[in-house]
């Protein structure tokens, strides 16, 4: 018997998910994958998944496919169903105005007050980060992009020396779905939004703190935005909230 709003997916063979090279911790390069396949909406929410299935996907045993389900379980992006897999959590459209108006309080102004505060030597490595976005974006890599992303984000708000809100917007990027993203992928537009890194670290490294705020600004925006096209492009809609009268 299926579980109610629940879509069984079997097999998943023709899911945008590639076989997983040997690495020292597997485990980590599964969670990676599978985290950027929600991000990104490859792996759809309310579905339900099993281990074996995208074990066999990604070329690995389901052990750490299981693994690295319990991580992402922790983070709120899944839910386990006893027996069956795992299903996708959605965000509505509510929790994400919400995630992204936090997103605007703390990291916007927080990269406004990083002028002056990174040393010069901590520029090359930030650099090659933004770069690796670029390069990933303009491959279609959206698992490096999207952790390439990530590590750029939190390395930078890391300057400003709040563990605990690094923490906090490292946690709520995670939480962000962007489901155009694979469009602007396909559609070769996604080195566009990807160079704003560097120009972001153009306008830090000038000492342009208003500069920065704004462009931080932009750049959440776009996200925001990657949802709303995503969810028109595959008919997908809010069911959080009733109907309008």
């Amino acid at each position: 018997m299926s579980t109610p709003g629940v879509t069984a997916v079997n097999p998943v063979s023709d899911l945008p998910l590639a076989p997983i090279a040997p690495k020292p911790n597997l485990r980590e390069s599964v969670t990676e994958s599978l985290r950027a396949a929600i991000i990104a909406g490859s792996l759809e929410e309310g579905t339900l998944y099993s281990a074996p299935a995208l074990g066999a996907v990604f070329g690995v045993s389901a052990t750490p496919v299981r693994e690295a389900m319990m991580d992402l379980a922790r983070e709120g992006l899944v839910e386990t169903v006893k027996n069956k897999g795992f299903r996708v959590l959605g965000v509505s459209e509510e929790e994400l105005d919400e995630i992204t108006e936090i997103r605007l309080m703390i990291e916007a102004p927080t990269v406004g007050k990083l002028p002056g505060r990174i040393p010069e030597s901590a520029f090359p490595r930030l650099r090659t980060l933004a770069a690796a976005i670029v390069t990933a974006a303009e491959e279609g890599d959206l698992t490096a992009y999207l952790v390439n992303d990530r590590t750029f984000h939190s390395e930078l708000l890391s300057f400003y020396g709040n563990s605990q809100l690094e923490d906090l917007a490292t946690r709520l990027r995670m939480r962000t779905r962007m489901y155009g993203l694979r469009t602007l992928s396909d559609n070769h537009q996604l080195s566009s939004s990807a160079k704003e890194h560097d120009e972001l670290l153009d306008l830090i490294q000038a000492g342009d703190a208003a500069g920065a705020e704004a462009l931080m600004r932009r750049h959440l925006g776009h996200t925001r935005g990657l949802w709303a096209t995503g969810h028109q492009e595959s008919g997908q809609h809010d069911t959080s909230r009733p109907p309008a009268p």
